[in-house]
């Protein structure tokens, strides 16, 4: 549970057992943090409705949930599907907002920054990041995993509208790694760094040399591609 107290899991939970009238048990593709939002969140169930035909089901499903949240897509998959043991993929976005005043209406979905950062050494330092490695530098200390090794198949940073917008994809992610990734990258191109000095930082493993990390309301879980899915990018 969220320290709030309600989470998007159970909001859909609950929205299921009043459409079934009793309690459904559900498999997320991936958590998230308080705050962190989701575009591309994957979930399966068993549901022994017959009543509602497949291409009406995405809307009866939306009329129990909260307006805050929202199926997009339904389909009916194979018994054995699970939404994250099957997972191939998973990407996010972060979203900043370069400017030097506020915009009421973005501070839920970005993170404001006053400076305009350097596109081209943003992307040269993202690109260190592609491929397999221990991301125990840009990794929570207190997360207890058997490793911190991930493989990253994509990183970038690109302009979406008034945003500026730092994309990750990769087999997996450590607790608050994309974020603490978001920050760093931001921090050492302020200090001059570039993509050689971000493999030596991942080389490093130490948490020490990632500092602060990006708040949480930036943060989107992007995607979930499983394995009938190209890889494309």
């Amino acid at each position: 549970e969220q320290k709030s107290g309600r989470t998007v899991e159970g909001e859909v939970r609950k929205a299921l057992s009043f459409m079934h009238k009793h309690p459904v048990d559900i498999n997320a593709a991936g958590r998230t943090d308080s705050g962190v939002h989701a575009t591309g969140q994957v979930i399966n169930y068993v549901s022994d409705l017959d009543s509602i035909p497949l291409e009406r089901y995405c809307r009866a499903f939306n009329s129990f949930l909260p307006l805050d949240v929202r199926a997009r897509q339904v389909e009916v998959v194979d018994d054995g599907f699970h939404a994250r043991h099957d997972a191939r993929e998973r990407s996010y976005k972060y979203y900043l907002f370069p400017s030097d005043v506020p915009e009421p209406h973005y501070r839920l979905y970005s993170d404001r920054i006053v400076r305009h950062p350097d596109m081209h050494v943003l992307n040269d330092m993202a690109s260190a990041l592609v491929g397999t490695h221990d991301f125990t530098t840009f990794s929570a200390p207190s997360e207890d995993v058997p490793n911190r090794i991930r493989t990253i198949h994509a990183a970038c940073f690109h302009v979406e509208g008034p945003f500026l917008v730092f994309f990750i994809a990769g087999n997996g992610f450590l607790w608050r790694m994309v974020r603490s990734l978001a920050d760093g990258l931001l921090t050492y191109e302020a200090e001059g760094m570039n993509g050689h000095d971000v493999a030596e930082r991942l080389a490093e493993r130490n948490r020490k040399l990632a500092g602060p990390t990006a708040p949480a309301w930036g943060l989107f879980l992007h995607r979930v591609r499983y394995e009938n899915e190209l890889l494309v990018y």
